[in-house]
């Protein structure tokens, strides 16, 4: 099992999306947050099983999506399998301009 490497705007993702989603109650910003987790643990054990993606900008070189675990699939984890760290990169929503949103900076 690889360990994992929060890069600071994955943090900032998931902490705005928890944001976005406890206008609708913390049980569910709560639930998003813990099917993350879950879709990180998957990760951890077997890397490979994201997606690869093929992105124009430089930044995004060898990226993988994973998307979290149901009932918030539209929601995908973009990270890089390395050889002994998995790292991840940025969490957002697939229906964005994904390389656009992922080449700029967090907010």
């Amino acid at each position: 099992m690889k360990p994992l490497r929060r890069f600071g705007p994955f943090n900032q993702d998931v902490a705005r999306e928890w944001d976005y989603l406890s206008q609708f109650g913390d049980a569910l910003a709560d639930r998003f947050v813990g099917h993350v987790e879950i879709s990180l643990r998957q990760l951890q054990r077997h890397p490979g099983i994201g997606r690869p993606r093929r992105f124009r900008h430089p930044l995004l070189e060898g990226l993988r999506s994973w998307p979290v675990a149901r009932p918030f699939g539209s929601y995908l984890i973009f990270y890089r399998d390395l050889p002994r760290t998995v790292e991840l990169f940025r969490l957002m929503h697939g229906a964005r301009n994904l390389p656009r949103r992922l080449a700029e900076p967090s907010d």
